[in-house]
């Protein structure tokens, strides 16, 4: 997976400047998106791995299933991506593209986990006080993790706010220890 990161990291800046540069980042969002949910499919993973299938094949077989949803651009980047047998990095690329893209848009992406399935209302008031205290828009992503027992644990980049329960008693058995 590290590998796979390393390797996808200078297609998806080239992208990303590539899109700022020309103000398509929503475009190439979707474009990224789709590519690496094709890339991600079970029978184009075989296919991907086949020694039967040249790279210019694989690269016009990928093109088929997107069909008009790829720009020339990114028919070029699915083609040279093929040649160089980097197609199977493309989730990655979409991944490190959407992080460029929201750091652009000055968004925080934040994993709420939660005890309990958190009504909308809360989950509204929570984003806001968020997003007060980060002075950015903050983009949820909420689950639900019975073993904080209850309250929440929030992470924002390498930051994590822990409410939780579960976070307030390994703090106690710590301080115990002490």
């Amino acid at each position: 997976m590290a590998e796979a990161i390393t390797v996808a990291r200078p297609y998806a800046e080239a992208v990303y400047k590539h899109a700022v540069a020309n103000e398509s980042l929503s475009q190439w969002s979707k474009i990224l998106q789709l590519a690496g949910m094709i890339a991600e499919d079970n029978d184009m993973r075989s296919l991907i791995g086949s020694p039967i299938i040249s790279a210019k094949q694989l690269g016009e077989i990928f093109l088929e299933i997107g069909k008009s949803k790829f720009n020339s651009e990114a028919r070029n980047l699915v083609m040279l991506l093929a040649e160089n047998k980097r197609i199977s990095i493309l989730p990655q690329i979409s991944q490190l593209f959407e992080r460029l893209k929201a750091q652009h848009e000055g968004v925080l992406e934040a994993k709420i986990a939660s005890a309990f399935a958190l009504e909308s209302k809360q989950l509204r008031k929570l984003v806001e006080d968020l997003e007060q205290k980060f002075k950015r828009k903050i983009e949820a992503q909420v689950s639900v993790d019975p073993e904080l027992i209850g309250g929440i644990k929030v992470e924002i980049g390498d930051e994590i706010l822990d409410a939780s329960v579960r976070g307030k008693l390994e703090a106690m058995a710590i301080a115990l220890k002490s």
